[in-house]
């Protein structure tokens, strides 16, 4: 019997299975796909990491321990995982992002400048903001290689005796004499304790979660500048933008693979099931980031090079779910990233295990609680285990 079993190894997962065998666990990971995978919410290369969040206060102690906990890994495996670039976070004068920015900035003594638009232009030439939009620029922020981490985590965990397997799709879970048996494709594996890291697939590991998260169709589109210099890394800082077309968020040329921009939400398409997700990049997908290219990043409005789809699973708030399942002491739950996720794996990957384990939580995550406060009454429904 294994201590513990984590289903999903994408980026959570990998963390999760990471920290676990470093707390001496005799632990297990499944994942339907392969490590890494381009099936779920984890791939296309880059993820931002930010210090400033609009996003909320609460998220600022979790994000300074995941950069220590994304440096603990490029020196367990000896890969480069963290860029540090620079970060510009953009919006209207009094908007969200601009106000949340600042509080957290202020909040937490973060080092960061006030830019008008006309100063962003000419330090960074990869941009041209109009007058009406205004920067918070803070220094820490840059991009993860999201799927070099995946595989780092997932190497180092078998370093330290964890066991991995793929192509291995878990059906169902239930409650046994000895603790949990997880059924799969690849047979049935028992464990005291399970961690569902299942990303889109949650809603089918944990009924009562398939109304709170959401998986949603994403789109990433990679473009050749028409003047490179300015988008490489040591001259343009990654950004999220809120704009008069919608939110943005971007990276520079990284490794030659072009410009990368993407839209929050895209075009807002439920997915239903996502093992039928349409992975095609169609033109109105690329439209819509086109258009915000052309709007405050001519000079990147190249050739395509590239474009991919993914997905977000989004909770009504579009806060995380890290809990353990209301009336199943032995099952975990790490869910609902909402599209800012990625940037956390390290340090959820250490909270999971503390969860997983019985100790206090070394951060609080109290507003990342499943509570009827937080969702009402459930819809009326309790976590419960798969049938």
């Amino acid at each position: 019997m294994y201590d513990a079993i984590v289903l999903g190894l994408g980026g959570m997962g990998s963390a999760t299975l990471y920290h676990l065998a470093s707390a001496g666990c005799r632990v297990l990971g499944l994942e339907q796909y392969g490590i890494p995978h381009s099936r779920g919410s984890s791939h296309g290369s880059t993820r931002i990491i930010r210090l400033a969040y609009s996003e909320g206060n609460e998220y600022v102690p979790l994000l300074k321990a995941a950069y220590r906990y994304w440096r603990e890994l490029e020196r367990v495996s000896g890969k480069s995982v963290l860029h540090v670039t620079g970060g510009l976070d953009v919006g209207p004068e009094g908007s969200w992002t601009i106000t949340g920015s600042r509080a957290s900035c202020l909040d937490h003594g973060l080092e960061f400048e006030e830019l008008e638009s006309a100063e962003v232009n000419r330090r960074f030439p990869g941009y041209r903001l109009p007058d009406e939009l205004h920067a918070i620029y803070q220094p820490d922020a840059g991009y993860l290689l999201s799927e070099v981490a995946i595989k780092a985590y997932a190497t180092a965990a078998r370093h330290l005796g964890a066991e991995v397997r793929t192509g291995v799709k878990a059906l169902a879970w239930r409650h046994h004499s000895r603790g949990l048996a997880v059924r799969t494709t690849g047979g049935e594996f028992a464990c005291k304790r399970l961690v569902l890291t299942a990303g889109a697939w949650i809603g089918g590991l944990v009924p009562a979660l398939r109304e709170h998260c959401r998986p949603e169709r994403q789109v990433m589109l990679w473009t050749a500048p028409r003047n490179p210099e300015a988008y490489q890394p040591g001259r343009f800082p990654v950004f999220n933008m809120e704009s008069q077309l919608g939110r943005f968020y971007g990276y520079p040329d990284h490794d030659s693979e072009g410009f990368k921009i993407g839209k929050y939400h895209h075009l807002e398409e439920p997915v239903e099931r996502p093992s039928a997700l349409d992975r095609t990049c169609r033109a109105e997908d690329e439209a819509v980031l086109r258009a915000g290219i052309r709007e405050y990043f001519p000079q990147a409005d190249g050739p395509t090079k590239r474009a991919a789809v993914c997905m977000f699973t989004n909770t009504p708030d579009h806060d995380f779910v890290l809990d353990r399942c209301p009336s199943e002491a032995s099952v975990f739950v790490a869910a609902g990233f909402s599209g800012h996720g990625f940037k956390f794996c390290s340090v959820v990957g250490r909270l999971m295990t503390e969860l997983c384990l019985d100790r206090q939580p070394s951060w609080d995550i109290a507003r990342f609680r499943l509570t009827d406060e937080r969702w009402g009454n459930w819809a009326g429904s309790r976590a419960k285990k798969s049938t």
